[in-house]
């Protein structure tokens, strides 16, 4: 089992900068792939990022490619998401995800998910 804690959101003007954090505890031998999610109010929940087992591969939703970077420390057991740029359509509960796999941006063969935490961009 893991478990997975996000933090970092907030209320931020367009333009503006967010880093969001996921701590992860459990079974965290640095077998995960981690990703980013995120689901807006009436809206499917929606692939932002994701970052492989290793930390050396990434992939980005166009919607994000240039404006928002995944990384993340092993040995800290965190992954990240700085989120540069905000627009207001950034708007969401964004979730912290991982999967028993090296590398996926499919939401379904993720395992296991934070609670979420809240991003508000004003225009």
């Amino acid at each position: 089992q893991v478990q997975l804690v996000e933090s970092g959101g907030g209320l931020v003007q367009a333009g503006g900068s967010l880093r969001l954090s996921c701590a992860a505890s459990g079974r965290t031998d640095s077998r995960y792939a981690m990703g980013w999610f995120r689901q807006a109010p009436g809206k499917e929940r929606e692939f932002v990022a994701t970052i492989s087992r290793s930390g050396g591969v990434t992939h980005y939703a166009d919607s994000v490619k240039g404006r928002f970077t995944i990384s993340k420390d092993n040995a800290k057991n965190t992954v990240y998401l700085q989120m540069n740029s905000l627009k207001p359509e950034d708007t969401a509960v964004y979730y912290c995800a991982a999967a028993m796999l090296l590398f996926t941006s499919t939401r379904e063969e993720y395992d296991y998910w934070g609670q979420g935490t809240q991003v508000t961009v004003s225009s």
